[in-house]
């Protein structure tokens, strides 16, 4: 009996279901509410303000939002490209492993923790324009809505290693990649708050 009951757990798993209807809604409330964030952030900057260094160690917000995009690229691909396609491991989905959820947003989101972005990820130096930078973010966000609201694939069977939180499903790497955003809109905060930020 106790076997017939384990079945019926692991099944839908093993045959490789969507996304829940809840799940899906949080992921895209996340993204979208990430996008308005980091565009708000954004909105109205003169060329001194992209450009300012609270220290010359720092990045300057151009910065900041360069390697958002870059990132936004790179774990895109990561899930849909690399992660989506290794072998499922449906043995790892479970409900510990699910709990994982809310952890990945709030790693993203303490700011106390510095890190470190891998060289792939670091500013070019490349000045693009306020406009230029904005235009590419939203084509890159919104690209990775419409597939989180779209895809069939069985995200949560599906899992790459993150470092510090062990392995995480490709669901968890969506909402890593929407919390990464607002991490940044944080440091675009500080940038600002910093008191030899220039005036408008």
């Amino acid at each position: 009996m106790r076997a017939i009951a384990l079945l019926a757990l692991v099944t839908p798993l093993a045959l490789g279901q969507p996304l829940t209807q809840g799940e899906r809604d949080r992921a895209l409330s996340e993204l979208h509410a990430g996008r308005k964030m980091f565009l708000d952030a954004l909105a109205g900057l003169t060329p001194a303000q992209l450009d300012y260094k609270p220290a010359p160690d720092r990045w300057s917000i151009r910065e900041i939002a360069e390697h958002v995009i870059q990132t936004e690229e790179s774990l895109f691909k990561l899930i849909t490209e690399k992660i989506l396609k290794s072998p499922p491991q449906p043995e790892k989905a479970t409900p510990q492993q699910r709990s994982k959820d809310e952890l990945v947003l709030k790693n993203q989101l303490d700011r106390t923790q510095k890190r470190q972005a891998p060289p792939e990820l670091q500013p070019t130096g490349r000045r693009r324009s306020l406009e230029e930078l904005v235009t590419e973010f939203k084509a890159k966000r919104d690209r990775t809505i419409s597939w989180v609201r779209e895809t069939q694939a069985p995200l949560r069977l599906h899992f790459a290693p993150s470092g510090d939180l062990g392995d995480l499903d490709a669901y968890q790497w969506i909402m890593l990649l929407a919390g990464h955003t607002e991490r940044h809109v944080e440091q675009i905060r500080e940038v600002k708050e910093s008191p030899g930020f220039p005036k408008p």
